[in-house]
């Protein structure tokens, strides 16, 4: 969907984050605009839900500022939309009309904050502070977990096999008994799996072995 050049604004500065406005009021948009604007945040503006979920959305750090009562579908349910599509911005909601419930509501759906109008610019500068921070946390432990995951694609089935045991807490002597290979051949595997873990010691392979979820394999005598 292509929507208006008002709508569209280039960041003041090149700046890696990026602030998602949706509201159908056009001067809160330009108001909100205007102040994440004046601090070198870029936004990306929309008038509704149908805008949000029509466009394409950046994969870089950012967060959604949201208004509850919007057009056809209300904030809180295009919350709902945005986490079954596996869009995961933070949201801070916004609204003039806001109560308890639907405050509780919005933040056990993973809402980081819910501000009601009018607003102190500070406090909604204070929460998309937090926002865009913890986002940013959010990719790079992301990322990490992605990067470990390539290191691991790139073992044999022999060297999971034994990173899986030794990881477990097992000896050499133990793991070469289990899988019928010599004490030598185990420590030639498990070298591998330290050069290709990017490891250094092996405290940090426990480490990784754990993030990855890798429990011990199933004792077998199938040979390399």
């Amino acid at each position: 969907m292509t929507r208006p050049i008002e709508e569209q604004h280039p960041p003041a500065k090149s700046l890696s984050s990026v602030v998602i406005i949706v509201d159908d009021d056009a001067g809160i948009r330009s108001s909100l605009d205007s102040l994440f604007r004046s601090v070198g945040l870029e936004t990306r503006l929309f008038g509704s839900p149908a805008e949000l979920l029509g466009g394409a959305l950046p994969d870089r750090p950012g967060c959604i500022v949201l208004d509850v009562r919007l057009p056809g579908v209300s904030g809180l349910d295009l919350q709902g939309q945005l986490t079954r599509q596996g869009i995961r911005y933070p949201i801070i909601f916004m609204t003039g009309h806001g109560d308890i419930p639907m405050s509780v509501r919005a933040m056990k759906a993973g809402a980081v904050d819910f501000l009601s109008k009018p607003f102190r610019d500070q406090d909604m500068l204070d929460a998309v502070t937090a926002a865009l921070a913890r986002d940013a946390q959010s990719r790079a432990e992301a990322a990490a977990q992605e990067d470990i995951r390539a290191q691991y694609e790139t073992l044999t089935a022999r060297e999971r096999e034994v990173m899986g045991y030794v990881t477990a807490g097992l000896m050499n002597k133990q793991v070469a008994g289990l899988i019928g290979l010599s004490e030598i051949t185990v420590k030639i595997h498990r070298g591998n799996v330290m050069r290709k873990m990017n490891v250094r010691s092996f405290a940090d392979l426990v480490r990784k072995a754990e993030a990855l979820g890798i429990s011990p394999p199933r004792k077998t005598t199938e040979q390399t």
